[in-house]
């Protein structure tokens, strides 16, 4: 009895967790789908009030081609540096938790010196502009996203749960360190991947930053987030600055809305796939070792 009164608690606990953290995204949805003149008057709600797709005709017609070319920049970066940034993460945890490396504690220290103590903002765009030559690039924008001090230890933590007979008997066997690596480690360390890999395509995905610093003069380079942020700022002020005729005319509330949907639908989409390794690698990877 005293489990069946935990687990309905438990259910219905968690199920007001869920439901609070989904009502913003029904709220964007539904504002979306509103009329402005709606929106100000009433301000927002879980239906659409005077339902209309204008915010995302203006966003369309305002961006035109533009919008389509930043989400294949977007994609493209994501991607690659997602694919770059586990392959180089994995391997930094694999050498990193093999017991026969002499050097690992040494190693162990610079890697999470880093996450003491940081360069700044003026040395990085240094040595990525100036040493690096990768301004006007969309490499400025993939490489120093590549690895994080936090997902090496993650990973590194993780494979220490895989049994070292297992590495030593694939030793006997014939197999060296990158065929251990490639052939025994990666497929057992699919939960660690899944969730290393949804925090690097979180950070890509959602990187505009780099983009004003490094490409704020190549349009056709701009990122989804920064094009957006761009188009947001130019709104406000042109609301800010014309009469109340076009005030009325431009839907900023509700394009702001439909805009971050934009935004976080792909990501929303994604998410459910990768859900249960997730779960499994964040909890697992951060208890071991």
């Amino acid at each position: 009895m005293g489990v069946r009164v935990f687990d309905f608690f438990s259910i219905i606990i968690l199920s007001l967790a869920a439901l609070i953290c989904v009502i913003p995204f029904i709220f964007m949805l539904s504002g979306s789908l509103s009329s402005e003149s709606e929106v100000v008057r009433n301000g927002y709600s879980l239906l659409p009030q005077g339902f209309t797709f204008e915010a995302y005709r203006v966003v369309f017609n305002s961006l035109g081609s533009t919008i389509g070319r930043a989400y294949l920049v977007t994609m493209y970066v994501t991607a690659v540096g997602t694919v770059l940034g586990l392959l180089i993460t994995s391997m930094s945890g694999y050498v990193l938790s093999r017991p026969d490396f002499k050097h690992r504690n040494k190693v162990a220290f610079f890697v999470y010196f880093t996450t003491l103590f940081s360069g700044g903002m003026i040395p990085t765009y240094m040595v990525v502009a100036n040493v690096l030559n990768l301004n006007h690039s969309l490499w400025a924008i993939i490489l120093p996203g590549l690895l994080s001090p936090f997902n090496v230890f993650l990973f590194r933590n993780f494979i220490k749960g895989i049994p070292e007979a297992l590495m030593e008997s694939s030793r006997i066997d014939g197999a060296g360190d990158f065929r251990i690596y490639w052939q025994i480690t990666l497929p057992l360390t699919k939960p660690a991947i899944a969730t290393i890999g949804l925090f690097t395509a979180l950070a890509y995905w959602n990187n505009w930053f780099n983009y004003s610093l490094y490409l704020i003069t190549d349009k056709d380079k701009w990122g989804l987030q920064y094009l957006l942020y761009r188009m947001l700022a130019r709104v406000s002020d042109a609301v800010r600055d014309s009469q109340i005729v076009m005030v009325q005319q431009m839907p900023s509330e509700t394009m702001k809305l439909a805009t971050a949907l934009l935004v976080t639908g792909p990501v929303l989409l994604f998410y459910p796939f990768a859900q249960r390794y997730f779960v499994s690698g964040l909890v697992v990877g951060s208890v071991k070792g």
